[in-house]
């Protein structure tokens, strides 16, 4: 296995998800272990190593209208939402991905 769980579990179906937002590129499901009471990813379905890396500035539109729509189902409901991707050693999966998330963290 790599180091890249969206390529090598979910786009896969090795790891089912519930997903949110589906377009042609982009995938926002549940996260498969929440940290936060609302935790969404944003995953776009190409590899991309990290936001560091992401040169294709039509998926970028897509990244970010799915995003908006995500947070603002979220923000709706919940009345707030923090939108967050990691990098470098923050990084557990080396492929972009974004968190929609809501409340206070899980211990």
């Amino acid at each position: 296995m790599t180091d890249d769980f969206y390529c090598d579990e979910v786009f896969s179906g090795k790891t089912p998800v519930k997903k949110v937002l589906e377009t042609e590129n982009v995938l926002a499901y549940y996260h498969t272990k929440p940290f936060w009471p609302v935790h969404i990813v944003v995953v776009p379905k190409k590899h991309i190593n990290s936001l560091l890396t992401l040169t294709d500035r039509s998926l970028i539109i897509e990244i970010m209208d799915v995003l908006q729509r995500v947070s603002k189902e979220v923000t709706e409901e919940h009345g707030q939402c923090r939108v967050l991707t990691n990098l470098g050693n923050y990084q557990d999966s080396k492929h972009l991905h974004f968190h929609v998330n809501s409340g206070k963290p899980r211990k």
